[in-house]
């Protein structure tokens, strides 16, 4: 890769217009690796000049043309698989075993899924004499985060692909190297000049360019709340569409006719998957009061039992996180925890015993916490589970519902009647009864603070799409 200075624009590597230069670190060694350009308004310009000229060849291209460029980007991004899980490695600290299995192949995933999805997909219907038609927004400027970063920028290039949008695509400035593979992979597939755009920058510099553009019609932003509050605000003088996947803190909740140790286990394991990296981590646990003693037990064996370490040792479930900002806010959350009174189960502040060097995170358990203590209510982002409990079906379920997030619930029960009864209960985007196998054609996305609209699949797909009524179009 030898592009890491430049951004793809109209189909072409091209220095920014105003040279600046950002460091990327590698967490694991706390070490600079490479550096970045980061972009200005000049370089968004640039590129969104180049995603309007294409839109107009592009938004009428047919559904085969655009299958036929869906897999053409499918192969290349085969071609290139290795050398992106790579790059999450280095650049996130995923563990090589998640980053290859995980990360990267989420990518192949949401390819997968959205050309199977348009196969089928009906743009076009008749209602009585009017033709119902799903066209093309336009122009999308695409902004995603370092904590899945290849699964967030497949699940919206490939729906904006396949509904004949162009884009601007702003990845993460602290993980880039996985987009600028994906912008290779771009190229190599034959994508036409000016449908995809990659300006690497920051917040400040290309993401407020980009959501206060008069020519971008949608912007498409996973990441913070408090980010999304910010772009929403840049967005709303020039009324473009947008679509956020935000923060989040998911109940996880075990009834009383589930196997607590093994549910308690596996939920341990599902919250410390990437570091705990991931906004809809199920980081608060609710166990019925009896079993409170035997939750706690096996949560703590759960977590002792995890391996931390280097990305490159296959047996690490748990790396590093993302950046020093990161470490030091996680640290401030547990030694919050301390302060309030919960249990310490396992885990506290500092490194795990013998790593002395990068951001690494203890694996931590809080006991006994209750829902008004900062580790209950605010997204902590790193492996640290809270264990609440309740004494009745209604109390937690209003327990669980007692945040500003909704992006997911979880739900664990001997009962599917049981669990699908809490389901229709939670005020959340996603339920997961039972630790389910993952379905990328489900609607992802949240209710209340954790933003607006959906992705994956063909919920993904009609986000990027326009809806026309064409009254008179039959005869009547």
């Amino acid at each position: 890769m030898a592009h890491e200075r430049q951004f793809y624009i109209n189909g072409e590597w091209v220095n920014p217009v105003t040279p600046r230069t950002m460091d990327v670190i590698n967490p694991a060694t706390e070490e600079a690796f490479t550096q970045i350009s980061l972009g200005s308004k000049a370089d968004v310009d640039r590129a969104v000049a180049a995603a309007r000229k294409a839109f107009e060849s592009f938004s009428q291209t047919t559904r085969a043309e655009r299958l036929d460029l869906l897999k053409r980007i499918l192969s290349a991004f085969q071609a290139r698989y290795e050398d992106i899980a790579n790059a999450i490695t280095l650049e996130l600290g995923a563990p090589v075993t998640l980053a290859h299995k995980s990360q990267a192949a989420i990518g192949v995933g949401h390819l997968t899924q959205m050309i199977s999805v348009l196969e089928t997909f009906a743009f076009e219907h008749m209602q009585g004499t009017t033709l119902i038609a799903k066209e093309p927004i336009g122009v999308v400027g695409m902004i995603t985060p370092w904590n899945w970063p290849i699964n967030q920028i497949t699940c919206k290039v490939c729906p904006a692909i396949a509904a004949g949008c162009t884009m601007v695509l702003k990845p993460s400035e602290i993980a880039p190297l996985d987009a600028i593979i994906f912008a290779e992979v771009m190229h190599a597939a034959g994508v036409p000049p000016g449908v995809f755009n990659l300006v690497n920058g920051d917040g400040p510099g290309v993401g407020t360019a980009m959501s206060e553009h008069p020519d971008i019609d949608m912007i498409s932003f996973t990441g913070s709340t408090r980010a999304g509050i910010l772009i929403a605000k840049a967005a709303a003088d020039t009324i473009k569409r947008v679509h956020q996947e935000l923060g989040g803190k998911s109940a996880n909740i075990l009834l009383d006719d589930v196997d607590i140790e093994a549910a308690v286990s596996t939920g341990v394991v599902d919250c410390f998957q990437n570091s705990g990296q991931s906004c809809n981590a199920p980081t608060r646990m609710f166990v019925p009061a009896q079993f409170r003693g035997v939750a706690v037990d096996a949560a703590r064996r759960a977590a002792e039992s995890i391996k931390v370490g280097a990305p490159s040792d296959p047996a690490v479930y748990i790396g590093p996180v993302i950046s020093l900002l990161q470490y030091d806010k996680i640290q401030a959350m547990i030694q919050a925890g301390i302060d309030e009174g919960a249990t310490l189960v396992t885990g506290g502040t500092g490194r795990p015993d013998g790593l002395n060097r990068g951001y690494y995170v203890r694996p931590t358990v809080f006991a006994d916490v209750t829902p008004d203590m900062r580790i209950a209510r605010e997204e902590i982002f790193g492996p640290v589970l809270s264990i609440l409990t309740y004494e009745t079906q209604a109390e937690v379920i209003a327990l669980a519902n007692d945040t500003v997030y909704g992006l997911a619930a979880y739900v664990q029960s001997g009962s599917r009647e049981r669990a699908q009864e809490i389901s229709r209960k939670m005020r959340s985007g996603n339920v997961y009864i039972n630790y389910p196998k993952g379905d990328l054609n489900a609607p992802f996305g949240g209710y209340k603070q954790s933003g607006n609209g959906r992705e994956w699949g063909q919920w993904g797909l009609e986000e990027f799409l326009e809806i026309k009524g064409v009254v008179g179009y039959a005869a009547g």
